[in-house]
């Protein structure tokens, strides 16, 4: 049985757009460090403003020293799952960015951050894995945890790994694995300002 998709475009795109999704139900498989470099490879060609490239990844792998202190900083309903994945990351943007010899702020360090986002995630896709983004874990002590430099936020962690094939899922987890849609375009798109509001 393939994997159901409510995913229709309202224009022509990559289907690869349309493959990449957030599942919960992964396999346990290792992720290879050499195959998470191609990830992050893909990211470091995002583009980001007066070429700043102000994203940072920071990994730990599956069983590797880092794994239980990143696993730790998981809300524990996201835990549950990524005890299934083969690596956890954390997206970190520098908000200063050099222009000529002054360091200054950086308006677009998240917008730049979340563009290596996009990029790591559809990697992921065409090497047969997912990446799924989390805001679930624990703000406060993250920086601390993982030792952010001055000027550095922490923009969000995912977690890596073999989704489980659709026809090897048992009735409630396809029902819970089943991609999601989206707003039709018109609903987020307006030639010129935003229309008037009463």
């Amino acid at each position: 049985m393939t994997e159901p998709t409510p995913r229709q475009p309202d224009h022509a795109i990559d289907p690869l757009f349309l493959e990449r999704r957030s599942p919960r139900a992964f396999t346990g498989e290792a992720l290879p460090e050499a195959e998470l470099m191609r990830m992050i490879e893909a990211a470091r060609w995002a583009p980001s403003s007066y070429n700043s490239q102000p994203w940072r990844f920071l990994y730990a792998l599956r069983g590797d020293a880092h794994w239980d202190t990143f696993f730790g900083l998981l809300v524990p309903g996201n835990q549950k799952w990524v005890a299934n994945t083969g690596a956890i990351l954390f997206l970190v943007s520098n908000t200063r960015m050099k222009v000529g010899d002054e360091l200054k702020p950086s308006y677009s360090h998240s917008l730049d951050a979340g563009a290596a986002s996009l990029a790591f995630q559809l990697q992921a896709i065409r090497q047969g894995w997912h990446a799924h983004g989390m805001g679930g874990f624990d703000h406060a002590r993250a920086p601390e945890v993982l030792n952010l430099p001055e000027h550095h936020r922490v923009e969000a962690a995912y977690a890596v790994g073999r989704a489980i094939p659709w026809d090897q899922l048992g009735d409630e987890q396809q029902g819970r694995e089943q991609p999601n849609g989206r707003r039709p375009i018109t609903d987020f798109t307006h030639a010129g300002p935003f229309p008037a509001r009463d």
